[in-house]
């Protein structure tokens, strides 16, 4: 059964066609960073409005790379939160024009679940095994979940204040590295001194699965500050592998310490920060080193795509699941939830 899959949350306009769920026969995304650089972040109105511009464009090149039509599709699928208001509106609208003029099913998909079971797409190795600890890391968006099948998701832990992409995003603003922030950060780090700065690391000792990344975001801001003089490229490159030290330390300890106490063997380590090369290095030694069985889902799967709101469609529109059962532990905008059932 092959299902279109549409995503507007944020930043991407993507669209991509899944095969029974698992089988990616393509995958199209069209990035707005040179849109946002300008900005040091997402401005939701140039967000919007460029989604406008590019869904035809890109659910029309999905359609060609996997090699079908419309008319081959068996249903649709589209995120219809979390994210930013206008850039949802668009791609749901688009989506819900094609289920009217098509007569093809429709299901509202949550961004974070897709983010999550984008584990079980192809060229991932071995699939998770059931009940797993979910990861979902990003730039809106720090969260631990337990995962006991699909549709049923248990929020467990996340983070009180920023997320952890958000953090990275502002440690290279006050650094002066361009934007987006977590790639300008994850390769100045590279090859620097990671204790160059001892950062703290906020809600290591508390009992809770929750994080804080704000008073990281603080305390390099003051480091900075109060050194004198501008930086140097060898400086900027120690402060950045110290900052990225301490939110990597943050995520690896509280997954290990949920994976612990909710007894789960496997975990599951994804969203737009889980492409960070160190988060992905430290989270494999962790797992070997507790004999865990480690999923991070690849790179190319990581930030927002169509082919994981396609992958989850599957078992909502084919499977077991219905829409009513959407998770709903998970962070979820008041938006559209039963897509399917009228207008």
């Amino acid at each position: 059964m092959k299902v279109l899959g549409i995503e507007s949350s944020c930043d991407e306009t993507a669209a991509a066609v899944v095969d029974d769920g698992r089988r990616v026969l393509s995958s199209v995304v069209h990035s707005q960073v040179p849109v946002h650089a300008p900005f040091g972040g997402v401005v939701p109105e140039l967000a919007s409005r460029n989604h406008l511009e590019h869904m035809g464009p890109v659910v029309k090149e999905a359609l060609k790379q996997a090699g079908v039509g419309i008319g081959d599709l068996d249903g649709l699928a589209v995120t219809i939160g979390p994210g930013l208001i206008g850039s949802l509106l668009v791609g749901v609208q688009f989506a819900k024009s094609l289920s009217l003029g098509t007569g093809l099913e429709l299901v509202g998909i949550n961004h974070l679940e897709a983010h999550v079971m984008a584990a079980f797409l192809d060229g991932n190795g071995e699939a998770a095994r059931f009940p797993f600890l979910a990861l979902a890391v990003s730039g809106g968006h720090t969260s631990l979940y337990r995962v006991q099948a699909y549709g049923d998701i248990e929020l467990i832990g996340r983070t009180l204040d920023d997320a952890a992409g958000e953090a990275f995003d502002k440690a290279a603003a006050v650094l002066g590295l361009p934007y987006p922030g977590g790639v300008s950060v994850d390769q100045a780090s590279e090859g620097r001194n990671a204790a160059a700065v001892n950062f703290p690391r906020a809600m290591s000792r508390d009992k809770t699965l929750n994080m804080s990344f704000s008073g990281l975001k603080t305390a390099l801001r003051r480091h900075v500050e109060e050194r004198e003089g501008p930086l140097t490229t060898d400086q900027v490159g120690d402060i950045a592998a110290s900052f990225q030290e301490a939110v990597v330390d943050v995520l690896v300890l509280k997954t290990l310490a949920a994976a612990r106490t909710h007894g789960t063997r496997d975990l599951v380590v994804a969203g737009g920060v889980a492409a960070n090369r160190r988060l992905r290095a430290r989270m494999t030694q962790a797992a070997d080193k507790e004999g865990l069985a480690l999923h991070l889902v690849p790179v190319s799967l990581c930030t927002d795509n169509g082919a994981m709101v396609a992958a989850l469609g599957y078992h909502y529109l084919f499977g077991t699941l219905r829409e009513a059962d959407a998770p709903r532990g998970l962070d979820m905008d008041p938006f559209v939830r039963h897509v399917k059932d009228g207008w």
